[in-house]
């Protein structure tokens, strides 16, 4: 399992004084992946229009290029706004298999400040029944430090 709080201390070391969403996005992804080897893919899905995600930065083979909110479990999450943990993917209905080997997933919304969606944070993983509730409220912690204040 991650240590969160090293992760957090890093994250929060390595963005200080950064604001380009893209560049936060692209240090997270980064970080976040190689903190626990059960993520086999960690990436960003972006709001780009309404009701309509778009690749961000991300770290593992390549992702979906574009995600309508009404389809899959990063569109559930942009939809409701609310973490999405999926023991196994096959059983969520209207699954998108961007990597066959992707077994289960975490992700999480991601606000700004006034709780705008600007994007979701999506983490794959080749094992099923890969996260917990303590990975997601961890993870939301850190997405919340990094981006709540941005307008």
């Amino acid at each position: 399992m991650a240590d969160y709080a090293a992760l957090a201390a890093r994250l929060r070391a390595l963005t200080e004084g950064e604001r380009d969403e893209v560049a936060l996005m692209a240090t997270l992804a980064c970080e976040i992946h190689h903190a626990d080897d059960r993520f086999d893919w960690t990436g960003f899905y972006r709001v780009v229009a309404p009701r309509l995600l778009k690749i961000g930065p991300y770290q593992g083979g390549h992702g979906c290029l574009t995600i309508p909110f009404d389809r899959g479990v990063c569109g559930a999450c942009a939809r409701t706004g609310e973490a999405q943990i999926v023991p196994d993917v096959e059983a969520f209905p209207g699954h998108i298999a961007c990597a066959a080997s992707t077994r289960s997933e975490l992700v999480l919304p991601v606000f700004a400040a006034g709780r705008r969606l600007m994007a979701v944070l999506d983490i794959d993983s080749d094992r099923p029944d890969a996260f917990t509730a303590e990975d997601a409220d961890a993870l939301a912690a850190i997405l919340a430090e990094t981006f709540g204040a941005l307008p």
